[in-house]
């Protein structure tokens, strides 16, 4: 019973990471593409919330389950298809912990476009290009990770 309550924590866990993930890389690119600094501002300060609250949340817990499930199941962390996985799951805390820093920065561009009724700078417009690249490696990793996990393939030149 405990396997399943973990496993099932887990799998929430999953959802809630890439469901986050594209549902606010979804948000603020289309909060971008109206080129409007009110909306940007108010998309960002929520897309920011939602990263904290469950974003966050999720990265934290999401190894303490994998890692009780691979102990419930026996295996070790060492397995190809875990140890794969933990590196993808490091690659993507690489590329979200700075996407973070850049939504926080861009709702505060934004924000003060608003107040001060100027256009968006430079700086803003720089920080969304990076922030859009960053999520491809970020949303290939979490897929793979999907995979790995579904399929426990056979990662034979990382086993120990």
């Amino acid at each position: 019973m405990m396997f399943f309550a973990v496993k099932y924590q887990h799998l929430i866990g999953a959802a809630v990471l890439l469901g986050t993930g594209a549902g606010i890389a979804f948000f603020q690119l289309m909060a971008h593409r109206t080129g409007k600094s009110a909306t940007i501002a108010a998309v960002a300060r929520i897309v920011v919330i939602a990263d904290f609250l469950f974003t966050a949340t999720a990265v934290v817990l999401q190894p303490i389950t994998g890692v009780t499930l691979a102990w419930l199941d026996g295996y070790s962390l060492g397995e190809g298809w875990i140890l794969l996985s933990i590196v993808l799951y490091l690659v993507i805390g690489a590329f979200w912990l700075p996407v973070l820093w850049m939504q926080i920065r861009m709702r505060d561009l934004a924000a003060a476009a608003v107040r001060t009724a100027q256009p968006l700078p430079r700086e803003y417009h720089r920080l969304f290009h990076t922030w859009f690249a960053f999520g491809f490696p970020a949303f290939g990793a979490i897929l793979a990770i999907f995979w790995l996990m579904v399929t426990r393939a056979t990662v034979a030149f990382l086993a120990f």
